[in-house]
């Protein structure tokens, strides 16, 4: 009898530091090779960067054999194009924070925060694409004179990939992508030309949005590309992210996010209203401090990682009174961009390294279930918790998550989510068919202590009057 060749599919995750790709058997998401190459440094970079390590990360006849692809990316990046399609200027990332009075202007010119969250699903930040469009404007008139399009970075690996494959028909991106820049609204499904003109004064050319499956074309050679999405969608792919499931997010800096049946409007802007790469919407709230805080507090105690983890543990519930706001960078989450760490309660009695620990990670903690509980003051249902991110190996921060997020938490195996998000898109879209189910394996599951119960309330009690008596 015959054995039913085996499909490959690949999947891209092009992000702030790095290109990494995985090929993947289509049918079961199995990754059977991988590569990886680094980005340089910095909040603005020549897109050429990225087709360099795309390149190195594929050497070698990575993507032999290899019938799709798709592209997941950083998203929010503004990257400027000519009339010959050329990069007009290096690329502003997501991180690069000059457009920020920008922000403040657009939201203001626009009728207000209220309106921008009704009609586009977010409220304007300096990460946001419109902003870095209105700083063009008003920085480098000579570059917006040159500009006839601006696509994002996963639409612009894309593009390069059909280029080179001689494939390319057009710019495209998806919705998942596309909600980032402040100018396409999830709720409504469509571009506010409305937007473009109020951010540069003129008409741009922009993506067309693909549908969730939607080939974005075919290389000579015959791999279909896929839409591709930006990094969070692209990641609640490879999770296989449901209904009622949020993901807690501990890089270096933090995110929530979870999939939601409806768009929302949150005027404070703390939750973007962004799409996923399925059709549904995904609800998100950034932190700027998360697994950084853990580094912060290690060094302050002169101690490893691992030691701090063990430390923390040891502490009862609470640290005896300690209390650490986890502001060490300012805060996008709540939005206090000026603030600085408190550390609240400190007495002869409870200054021991062992409270200290645990203030550090409960403080970190705790500012991610306030995130949480913004989702949910939007109607999303909350069921259960993925924990990802490099501080998610923490033995104590998986148990504090349980009892301060209140429901339990999953830990998946380590593993490169975005890009097998995007490997899985590419499998669907080469089959013309639903999502293929791919096997997330867990690591471990902590259910929520009911003794925890009461000093859990407690804690989140003692931070929030901090916070609301220090920051208002």
């Amino acid at each position: 009898m015959a054995t039913k060749q085996q499909q490959l599919v690949a999947g891209v995750d092009s992000s702030t530091q790095s290109c990494k790709v995985v090929v993947c058997d289509a049918e079961t998401g199995e990754v059977v090779r991988q590569g990886r190459a680094p980005h340089p440094d910095g909040t603005e970079v020549d897109p050429g960067e990225w087709w360099t390590a795309y390149e190195a990360a594929t050497a070698g006849g990575l993507l032999d054999g290899v019938e799709a692809l798709s592209v997941g990316g950083q998203q929010h990046g503004m990257v400027t194009l000519d009339d010959a399609d050329e990069v007009v200027r290096p690329a502003l990332l997501w991180n690069d924070t000059r457009s920020a009075q920008d922000a403040t202007d657009l939201t203001e010119e626009f009728g207000g925060a209220q309106r921008w969250a009704d009609e586009v699903g977010v409220v304007p930040v300096a990460s946001f694409t419109i902003t870095k469009l209105r700083w063009l404007r008003r920085a480098e008139p000579e570059s917006l004179d040159r500009t006839r399009a601006c696509v994002l970075p996963h639409d612009w690996l894309t593009g390069q990939i059909l280029k080179q494959g001689d494939g390319f028909e057009g710019w495209t991106t998806d919705r998942g992508d596309a909600s980032g820049t402040g100018y396409w609204s999830a709720g409504s499904g469509a571009y506010l030309p409305e937007l473009l003109d109020l951010a540069v004064g003129r008409s741009l050319e922009v993506p067309r949005v693909l549908a969730p499956t939607e080939a974005a074309g075919r290389t000579g050679s015959g791999m279909v590309l896929g839409p591709g999405t930006g990094d969070n969608a692209g990641a609640a792919l490879g999770l296989g992210l449901r209904p009622g499931d949020a993901v807690i997010s501990l890089g270096t800096s933090g995110t929530a996010f979870a999939r939601h049946g409806a768009a929302v409007a949150d005027a404070s802007g703390a939750v973007a209203s962004f799409a996923d790469a399925t059709g549904d919407f995904l609800p998100l709230l950034a932190t700027l401090n998360a697994a950084r805080v853990m580094t912060a507090g290690a060094a302050m105690l002169g101690v490893e990682l691992a030691e701090l983890d063990r430390l923390a543990g040891t502490a009862p519930r609470g640290a005896d009174g300690l209390t650490l706001l986890p502001y060490l960078d300012g805060e996008r989450t709540p939005n206090l961009p000026t603030a600085t760490g408190t550390l609240s309660g400190l007495t002869r009695a409870n200054a021991t390294p062992e409270n200290l620990a645990r203030a550090v990670v409960e403080g970190m903690v705790t500012n991610l279930a306030e995130a949480l509980d913004a989702l949910r003051g939007q109607g999303v249902e909350v069921e259960r918790v993925l924990l990802i991110g490099g501080a998610a190996a923490s033995t104590a921060v998986r148990s504090m998550a349980a009892d301060l997020f209140g429901v339990p938490v999953h830990v998946p195996a380590s593993g490169e989510y975005v890009a097998l998000g995007a490997a899985r898109q590419a499998a669907a879209t080469l089959a013309g068919a639903d999502l293929p189910e791919w096997e997330v394996r867990t690591e471990t599951v902590v259910e929520p202590d009911a003794a925890a119960r009461g000093a859990s309330a407690e804690l989140r009690g003692r931070y929030a009057e901090l916070r609301g008596r220090l920051h208002g």
